[in-house]
């Protein structure tokens, strides 16, 4: 969710229940205005022509070059989630202008898209917003004769509960919400979600600005489901949550790692890439999974209904999960990645990525974790009294 990966995740709802979203996550009032654009880029000849990066990062010819009419595409993802390269390349060799928004919440992104934010051509919801999504009609089926890199993707990350047979999204990042723990600072470290209450962790902590995966951490120390709807066990949940609060330093779902290798804080909850980046930074860093049980996500692609440029959004989509492209999610921001063409890739031609990313416990999740782990779903009635939790309760 992160960084996504950001996550955060993913009927509430009609009206009613729109602005308890709004008053949990901030988000403004939505824009029909184009996205902050990137620099304008030439255009080019057909192929990659042997196009260069900024950085010096050598652009892949696309494979198969897409015929696309429409001179830009909007974006609108999480903070610090798409390489500099995947969107330089792209620009250089369509000559179509990469424009970008971003979010640091679910919440945000589906208040936006809610209101009449649908200038944009392509979003990147969290699983559990995604059903919610599609009964609001904010998103449209894909065209998947206009997506032949579908074939890339690992079967492993399709057809779960939020959309079967992926009929709406297609998947771009996953991992787990898990504990996050400085050994060299912290001579006790935390082993289950209900460690978080003991005092000695007070002011120490950061935590991710995620309702649902914080809520729903509370409930896992509760011994409760992370998807329930019991009155009762919410209330119970948000009293707990209230005594926690006060004693988290920092929610952040931008780069919480930054805290972490900085020193300000010395443990908290966080994402898989966020403590596999800390951890390359400063090796005392530990991921711990909790023994209640991790939450797993994944983040989507999903179009908009309404989005203006749909041919570049299905050029984008071709283009990123080309293996040559989309192996830079590894190097950049190294989360569990579902498109086994870009880890075929890098196995074979960039093995100072691809080892430490299949053994490392954060970014290649153990099945045993996975089978442990618990996916945080859409409530649908119930999820206005999450939102009231979380606006009562770190609104305070």
């Amino acid at each position: 969710m992160f960084n996504l990966r950001t996550n955060l995740s993913k009927g509430l709802i009609a009206v009613a229940g729109l602005s308890l979203i709004l008053a949990a996550c901030g988000g403004g009032a939505a824009t029909t205005a184009a996205p902050a654009a990137t620099a304008a880029p030439p255009a080019t000849p057909a192929g990659g022509g042997g196009k260069t990066a900024a950085s010096g990062f050598a652009c892949p010819e696309p494979q198969p070059k897409t015929d696309v009419t429409s001179k830009e595409v909007n974006l609108f993802v999480w903070t610090e989630y798409i390489p500099q390269d995947m969107i330089d390349c792209f620009q250089l060799i369509y000559g179509i202008k990469v424009n970008r928004d971003e979010y640091s919440s679910n919440e945000e992104m589906y208040a936006k898209l809610s209101k009449g934010g649908t200038n944009y051509d392509l979003v990147q919801p969290t699983d559990f917003i995604v059903s919610l999504m599609i009964r609001q009609g904010l998103i449209q089926k894909l065209d998947k004769g206009k997506l032949p890199n579908w074939g890339n993707l690992d079967s492993n990350y399709l057809n779960f509960s939020f959309d079967p047979n992926n009929e709406y999204t297609l998947p771009y990042q996953a991992g787990t919400d898990s504990l996050v723990v400085n050994t060299d600072k912290v001579s006790n470290p935390p082993k289950a979600w209900a460690d978080l209450w003991k005092p000695e962790y007070a002011g120490k902590m950061v935590f991710l600005d995620d309702s649902r995966a914080v809520i729903g951490m509370t409930l896992l120390s509760l011994g409760y489901d992370v998807n329930t709807k019991d009155p009762k066990q919410l209330d119970e949940a948000k009293a707990k949550l209230a005594q926690l609060v006060p004693n988290v330093k920092l929610f952040d779902s931008d780069s919480p790692k930054t805290a972490l290798i900085a020193g300000d804080v010395d443990l908290g909850m966080t994402w898989t890439g966020e403590a596999f980046l800390a951890q390359k930074e400063k090796p005392s860093i530990q991921y711990v999974y909790p023994t209640e049980g991790a939450i797993l996500w994944q983040d989507n692609y999903a179009i908009p209904v309404g989005a203006p440029h749909p041919d570049a959004a299905y050029a984008w989509l071709n283009y990123s999960l080309q293996g040559d492209v989309f192996w830079t999610m590894l190097r950049d921001f190294p989360y569990t990645n579902p498109n086994k063409a870009a880890l075929d890739y890098a196995k074979a031609n960039q093995p100072d990525i691809y080892n430490p990313y299949i053994n490392s416990p954060i970014t290649n999740t153990p099945a045993d974790v996975i089978k442990k782990g618990h996916r945080i779903d859409d409530v649908g009635d119930a999820l206005p009294l999450y939102d009231k939790i979380w606006t009562e309760v770190k609104g305070k």
